[in-house]
């Protein structure tokens, strides 16, 4: 008759218990090697943003903005996002700040995200420095407005809600989230491997295993010499 494979809760808490060191120290390598990585392989990204605004031409009464103004420019926003990504707007940043990055450089560390439903645009900036992304993020910001300008000289009046400042904290890497996930990981790693050595291992060591795979109780037992 073939054995079959189900364990109970005792089961259970007998396969953690007897692999527990191996558990622990799984999980602690695991944990120790995110560590590591996180705070001295990974270098840390900072990121500055600036958020713009594209309203009603300058002289308009604004008072008398109507539903269909603000729906227009709500869709007119996806063209400001295309304005705010293309090349003649990296290369006039790119000027503006000493022609320190190849185009494609600079592209790659800019990203332009319309807010849902709004007349908003956020420009961000990534880089090592948090300086840099700053620069970079007003620098683009500039640019966009001045483009915008050319291509829509009769277009929406576009103005800066709020300036690109030094962040003072990265966005990567979350070392708190890493070090949990590794943690994580470690742990559920370490107990998957602790009951498959246990659901391999057929070695008689204990009497709880000799009623387990044999399934005839004890009736005697031989004491080690010199216990007597």
């Amino acid at each position: 008759m073939e054995e079959e494979l189900t364990l109970d809760l005792r089961d259970i808490v007998h396969i953690i218990r007897k692999r527990m060191k191996m558990i622990i120290l799984i999980t602690l390598a695991c944990t120790l090697v995110s560590g590591v990585v996180s705070f001295y392989i990974l270098k840390p990204t900072y990121e500055s943003k600036t958020s713009i605004i594209v309203g009603k031409p300058q002289g308009t009464d604004k008072s008398q903005t109507e539903y269909n103004d603000v729906m227009l420019y709500q869709k007119l926003i996806q063209t400001y996002q295309e304005i705010a990504q293309s090349r003649i707007v990296a290369e006039q940043a790119d000027q503006a700040m000493g022609n320190v990055y190849t185009i494609e450089e600079l592209q790659k560390k800019i990203t332009v995200e319309p807010q849902t439903d709004t007349q908003i645009l956020i420009i961000k900036a990534k880089s090592g420095d948090p300086v840099e992304a700053a620069k970079i993020c007003s620098a683009v910001s500039q640019a966009f407005i001045d483009q915008s300008k050319v291509v829509f000289p009769t277009g929406g009046d576009i103005q800066v809600m709020d300036k690109a400042i030094v962040p003072v904290m990265p966005v990567s890497p979350n070392k708190k989230v890493n070090l949990a996930i590794a943690f994580l990981i470690g742990l559920m790693g370490s107990m998957g491997l602790a009951f498959v050595r246990e659901m391999m291992d057929r070695t008689v060591k204990t009497e709880d295993d000799v009623e387990r795979y044999i399934g005839v109780p004890i009736i005697g037992m031989i004491p080690k010499e010199g216990a007597m």
